[in-house]
């Protein structure tokens, strides 16, 4: 529970530090759905979402007023509908993806996520449909978002769903040209995804979970980075382990202050609560980015050497935090370190103090992986798999989830600049190191086999 110091610390993380509850997430299971005949599935699908979700966005804006705390995004997570929806061909894939849309728009949600397929083993036929009808789907809708789980510590990775991946994230980009290649942000390829992810575009709501439930993501990067700065200038013996505390005790604040909310949302829509996602997730907003905590800690820029090991600490330490303070935490909870998202990650990249081969070392010790990044129309299909790849790898060895959020900006070269707007933000085109010959890995296909560590039974 919280107490009056921990109700006062709160209020001043609202008032001054850019503190919000970054989403309530309703997940919605549509396995109940479930039709051979696309119309009726449509019109279930619609009716579940609108009838079960119905009174979110009433109910947040309730809470707020009376609280005072912004929940920034208002949002949406179905079952995979490669799985609920296995019987019908790509073209009628895209039917359902605008009927998600439509319920978003009806609801007032800011996005909702499920349009996804879980591929890290093999495709079924229903997946594979889906997977066609990416580049489409979310080029007609406004507000849904599609992930794919490509691979796990379990099956290992799934190299023709990478390559696959490759051409429908240069597709998705090309058909939105005009917008910077728009409907590619609103794409994350996995390995290891949860299945309580409230963030997009990852956010989906796993088999094994509950009908429908509530869950929360909580922000707060501008937080940390005033606690920490505050308890560098009180404290002239501070090193890096009174830092860690510093950041597990505001974690734990964070964490309680998001819990309090999301279980009153989860009361009030008379649904059960999930978890708390605790994750530093940035915006493209001053006093709220990720990489100004690096800054703050002493670092000159996110990038830097000694940015790895930062940022090894802050993962741990918020986690550490949100464990302490819930036994609900779930998701990604740690660092996120988006490009296009934070503004002082996207000036390290455009002044090249971060690289992509830096950002790529990094995504072995943060919450996600190459996120919100974008790159030269001209990268290949093959080398945005291939890049891929390396980072789905990262998770496999380590047991944790990655992910890789690429926008090949068509028309765009290294050293221009994008912008997608809103919480996607803006920012650089990074340079991709090509090599001088043709990179031919990604076409032999197949699967790498799991690890050695998968045999932990």
């Amino acid at each position: 529970m919280l107490n009056p110091k921990d109700i006062i610390s709160t209020l001043q993380m609202v008032r001054e530090e850019n503190l919000d509850l970054r989403t309530v997430t309703v997940g919605i299971n549509l396995t109940d759905c479930v039709s051979d005949d696309i119309n009726t599935f449509k019109s279930r699908v619609y009716d579940k979402i609108t009838r079960t979700a119905g009174q979110l966005v009433a109910t947040c804006e309730r809470i707020e007023r009376r609280y005072g705390i912004e929940v920034a995004n208002k949002r949406i997570s179905v079952s995979p509908i490669g799985v609920v929806a296995a019987p019908f061909n790509a073209e009628q894939m895209v039917e359902i993806a605008l009927t998600l849309d439509k319920a978003a728009l009806e609801l007032g949600v800011d996005f909702v996520g499920g349009f996804s397929a879980l591929v890290e083993k093999g495709m079924s036929r229903g997946d594979q449909a889906l997977i066609d009808a990416i580049p489409q789907a979310l080029t007609e809708s406004q507000r849904v978002c599609s992930s794919v789980n490509v691979a796990s510590t379990r099956a290992g990775l799934n190299m023709d769903a990478i390559k696959r991946m490759g051409v429908v994230v240069k597709q998705a980009a090309e058909m939105t040209a005009e917008d910077d290649g728009l409907a590619a942000a609103k794409l994350v390829v996995f390995a290891n995804i949860p299945q309580d992810v409230p963030f997009m575009a990852g956010a989906y709501l796993g088999i094994g979970e509950a009908d429908a439930v509530v869950s929360v993501g909580v922000s707060g990067p501008g937080v940390v980075k005033a606690a920490l700065e505050r308890a560098i200038n009180e404290q002239q013996d501070m090193d890096l382990s009174r830092a860690a505390d510093v950041i597990k005790q505001t974690a734990a604040r964070l964490t309680r202050a998001g819990e309090l909310v999301g279980r009153e949302v989860a009361e009030s829509l008379g649904l059960p609560f999930g978890i708390v996602d605790l994750s530093l997730a940035p915006t493209p907003n001053e006093n709220d980015s990720v990489g100004e905590i690096f800054e703050a800690i002493g670092l000159p820029a996110i990038g830097a050497p000694g940015s790895t090991a930062f940022l090894a600490m802050l993962n741990d330490a918020v986690k550490k935090g949100g464990a302490f303070a819930s036994s609900h935490v779930g998701g990604l909870s740690g660092a996120f370190i988006p490009v296009c998202e934070d503004l002082s990650i996207a000036d390290s990249a455009a002044n090249g103090t971060l690289s992509l081969e830096k950002l790529e070392a990094m995504t072995s010790v943060c919450s996600v992986g190459l996120d919100m990044i974008a790159l030269p129309g001209d990268t290949s299909a093959e080398m945005l798999s291939a890049v891929m790849a390396d980072e789905m790898a990262i998770g496999v060895i380590n047991k944790k989830t990655t992910a890789a959020r690429l926008i090949p900006a068509p028309g765009k070269k290294a050293g221009d600049h994008v912008v997608f707007g809103g919480l996607l933000g803006e920012g650089p085109v990074m340079a991709v190191n090509m090599g001088e010959q043709e990179n031919r890995f990604v076409r032999l296909g197949g699967r790498i086999p799991a690890p050695i560590q998968s045999l932990v039974n």
